[in-house]
């Protein structure tokens, strides 16, 4: 039997491959009640753009019923009906192959990319937690979640700043968010010196401040770079202060100097720091002006400066409910917290957050719904909080608290099976090779392996996709794809789960039918383990 990890990107390439030259025609079906009887459609106007009628050679519908290669999964049939070609796996087979190596369903479908160096600047993190803004605190958790998940696929990532306030790093610890701390500032001596070079000491006449070196044309650097680059119009002069330099100093220093164990054989050489790493600056909208003048100043004061700089530009944050006219990020995560307190006394009874046991869970469950929140937007868009009481519930189903409450449930479950079979109740998990796959028949087990465990490998390789080749000074991510596939995942299962009992009565005849679907849940579980580890969010056993 081939071992190759089937894929939803090779099938639907080889799929299109098969009806010759032309723009890819099939799409792979999501809705429960499509997939009921295809899992891929070529939709019928587009058939009739490839083909005249829309009718597909004959030798054409044969080869895609006899379609096979690496990585592309096994057909049933395939034939014309009036929505256009319509296209069924084997589904037994597919089980057999996805649940029989579930670790390969959590790990991206790319492979890893050796070499490739990115460095993420969050200047949000220069501040104190008090003075963090809601949309700065927007883009400390975009630059945590992309740098897992660059990591996941193999990239070097280095996070800058290196936080000095103690405060700060206590106030990441509680969002779980992993960033690196340090203990003095890097040295600006010689940065200074350039900078002294390059400025004009007068200002209008005027003494300038303390801290300010003097003024620095950047018209004439905005000019060669490109004002299409996207460069704001009004970009002139720049005040360089003592400040500036200091952030560009541990800017330069991070790009030169990497860990030893950044990366095999990469660390340490200055060579390999420039031209050859990512610089991406995640800000907020408001902070995005003074930004462009560090990229610039940056150019400006230093021969290596990275060529490629770009700006991830997180949208502004709008706040409707909040108590106070200026909600900080630490106001914000404690009206989260008691609220998941409240809500939690509501469901569980008796005052929760008193209890030690208790103290962790909330704490996760916090953090999750600050996450899921901040971060299931595109960072680019605009992002509105409603600080409502329902949003904590674990019946909301875009909540995080609902993602980790199924988590909770997933846990519960396989810890049920293992107290049952400690008593004699059940037999020990049979090996993998020997179960019966095409007891998964029904409708919602289907749902979460097509839609769910096969294609989490893409969606976590298009996670960590950065496209640093596009022209201009501005850069997309897709860091709202996990929160949004969590939140499905925990839906579909759910629905599954409330409607099918996966431990039954202890009847031999029933065993077989269990163990599988115990196999499927196992990749729903590892799936969901390491969504949640993408977001910085341990999985929990019991709410």
């Amino acid at each position: 039997m081939a071992t190759r990890r089937l894929g939803v990107g090779e099938t639907l390439g080889a799929l299109n491959a098969a009806l010759g030259p032309g723009s890819p025609v099939w799409i792979k079906e999501t809705r429960t009640r499509h997939l009921r009887s295809r899992d891929f459609l070529a939709p019928h106007r587009a058939l009739q753009a490839r083909f005249d009628d829309g009718q597909v050679p004959e030798h054409l519908l044969h080869a895609l019923a006899c379609l096979q290669g690496p990585g592309v999964a096994p057909v049933l049939r395939c034939a014309p009906t009036p929505a256009g070609l319509s296209l069924q796996l084997q589904r037994p087979a597919v089980f057999e192959r996805v649940l029989s190596a579930v670790a390969a369903y959590a790990t991206p479908a790319l492979p890893a990319l050796p070499g490739q160096r990115v460095l993420l600047h969050c200047p949000a993190l220069r501040s104190s937690p008090c003075a963090l803004r809601l949309s700065q605190l927007r883009t400390v958790l975009v630059a945590d979640h992309l740098a897992r998940a660059l990591r996941a696929h193999g990239v070097c990532v280095r996070l800058v700043p290196a936080v000095q306030d103690p405060h700060m790093l206590t106030f990441l610890q509680q969002l779980r968010v992993d960033w690196p701390a340090a203990s003095e500032r890097a040295s600006s001596h010689t940065l200074r010196s350039h900078a002294l070079e390059e400025v004009t000491s007068a200002h209008d006449g005027r003494t300038l401040s303390p801290g300010i070196l003097g003024r620095l044309c950047l018209k004439e650097l905005v000019e060669e770079q490109g004002r299409t680059a996207g460069y704001d119009s009004n970009l002139d002069n720049c005040l360089v202060t003592e400040d500036l330099l200091s952030v560009l100093a541990e800017l330069q220093e991070a790009l030169w100097h990497w860990p030893e164990d950044s990366h095999p054989g990469l660390a340490g050489s200055p060579d390999t720091g420039t031209d050859s790493c990512l610089v991406v600056h995640v800000v907020s909208c408001e902070e995005e002006f003074q930004q462009q003048k560090l990229d610039l100043l940056w150019r400006k004061l230093v021969d290596k400066a990275p060529l490629r700089q770009k700006h991830l530009i997180c949208g502004p944050v709008k706040v409707a409910g909040a108590p106070g006219p200026l909600m900080t990020a630490p106001e914000y995560y404690k009206f989260r917290h008691a609220q998941v307190c409240k809500a939690s006394a509501l469901k569980h009874g008796g005052d929760l957050a008193q209890d030690p046991a208790w103290t962790e869970i909330f704490g996760v469950l916090s953090v999750a719904t600050i996450k899921f929140e901040m971060l299931s937007t595109a960072p680019q868009s605009q992002l509105f909080l409603a600080l409502a009481d329902k949003n904590i519930s674990t019946k909301g189903t875009k909540s995080g608290t609902f993602v980790m409450y199924n988590c909770a449930r997933l846990a519960t479950l396989f810890e049920s099976y293992k107290c049952s079979m400690e008593q004699g109740l059940y037999p020990t998990f049979p090996p993998v090779s020997s179960l019966d796959f095409s007891l998964l028949h029904d409708e919602g087990e289907w749902l979460l392996l097509f839609n769910n465990i096969l294609p989490f490998p893409d969606l976590l390789s298009q996670t960590a996709m950065l496209d640093c080749t596009a022209p201009g000074l501005h850069i997309t991510a897709r860091t709202e794809m996990m929160c949004k596939f969590l939140v499905q995942l925990s839906m579909d299962f759910s629905s599954y789960y409330n409607r099918v009992h996966i431990l039954g009565e202890p009847r031999p005849h029933r065993f077989g039918q269990m163990f599988v679907r115990l196999q499927l849940l196992r990749a729903v579980r590892e799936v969901l383990h390491t969504g949640l580890a993408m977001l910085g969010l341990p999985p929990l056993s019991h709410i």
